[in-house]
């Protein structure tokens, strides 16, 4: 790791389309794509990453791409449920690992993500893209940490998604199977709104939370019951308070596949980020609003740099973990495994 080559990546498991963000993330950041494998080569995602990566060795089997001495990293977006497997392969492989969110479905995969972590000096980041990719969640940070609004003791985060038409995968018939078992993608908090947990931890500064309460419930999709198709999450740390709210009722009407916000609240102002659409208002995304004390503040946060994948690539390098410190990342999945195991259940949902 010495030495000046590029930090090498091979995609194992090409099943969600947000492979396609990463892959692009650590290119941009000087590493190279040296491999591919899944375990469905068949799948919309996987045919699409390999046409648009004409020349990136394809190996057949996943494990033996983990294997390989000159690969660095191990980056994942598989069915949900494989990421916690493959991680702990590719850890114990000598690899870190990059995993698209959720980066496991169950407690016990967790704890094993852990052990591996601890036995082999590796890391394990999740891509909480939803901050880690957008430019106003970071320009809010800065701002945050300035002490702009005073002491933050409150985070109201909304992850709204769209199944349909304009969904992430390219519409309703593109969702696999997969999408609609329980079992596989880990359920909706799980799934989703472990983004605005992350959240939640960053802003306010806590270490570690407890779940107050949480809920999951299908009151859209009946003929589909392994879909949780609404969850809610209350949240609480030594020093804040946190409500998400995630869904998959976005409207056709809508631009975009949902209207993310993100709304924190200080002691002497508040700051609401509306990420991918303002309503009726200026055009894109990555919209700020800041109130404080002098008056009503926007900031169009559009050009203001991310730098998770570099940050990322200079970990690998240098054996840190600037992108994401470790026990942040292992807190968030905590959190949203347990409010999603706890979770009340409600209308159709399994």
């Amino acid at each position: 790791m010495k030495s000046s080559r590029p930090i090498r990546f091979a995609a194992v498991g090409l099943d969600h389309a947000h492979i396609f963000g990463q892959v692009a993330g650590l290119l941009k950041a000087g590493a190279e794509f040296a491999g591919m494998a899944t375990d469905d080569p068949s799948a919309a995602v996987a045919v699409q990453l390999r046409e648009r990566y004409p020349d990136v060795p394809v190996v057949e089997d996943p494990d033996e791409l983990i294997a390989r001495d000159e690969i660095d990293v191990i980056v994942t977006a598989a069915v949900p449920d494989r990421r916690g497997p493959i991680a702990v392969a590719a850890l114990r492989a000598g690899k870190d690992v990059v995993a698209d969110k959720p980066g496991c479905v169950t407690l016990a995969q967790l704890e094993d993500i852990e052990k591996a972590i601890a036995e082999t000096g590796r890391f394990w980041s999740v891509t909480f893209s939803e901050r880690f990719e957008v430019p106003c969640v970071i320009k809010a940070g800065e701002l945050v940490r300035e002490g702009r609004i005073g002491t933050v003791v409150q985070t109201l985060g909304v992850g709204p998604h769209r199944i349909g038409d304009r969904g992430h995968l390219g519409g309703a018939n593109a969702r696999p199977d997969w999408f609609y078992d329980k079992a596989r993608y880990g359920g909706i908090i799980t799934d989703i709104a472990s983004h605005q947990i992350d959240q939640f931890l960053w802003f306010t500064g806590s270490r570690t939370a407890e779940v107050v309460s949480s809920t999951v419930g299908n009151f859209a999709n009946p003929d589909k019951p392994g879909l949780q198709d609404f969850g809610e999450v209350l949240l609480r740390s030594d020093n804040a308070q946190g409500y998400v709210r995630v869904d998959w009722y976005t409207p056709d009407g809508l631009p975009t596949w949902g209207d993310g916000r993100l709304t924190v609240l200080g002691t002497d102002g508040y700051i609401e980020m509306r990420k991918y659409v303002d309503l009726e208002g200026r055009d894109g995304g990555n919209h700020l609003f800041l109130v404080d004390h002098e008056g009503t503040h926007y900031i169009d946060c559009s050009e203001v740099g991310v730098t998770y994948y570099a940050d990322l690539v200079r970990d690998v390098r240098d054996r840190t973990t600037t992108a994401a410190p470790q026990e942040h990342t292992i807190e968030t999945m905590r959190l949203a495994l347990t409010a999603q195991r706890d979770a009340a259940v409600r209308g159709a949902a399994e």
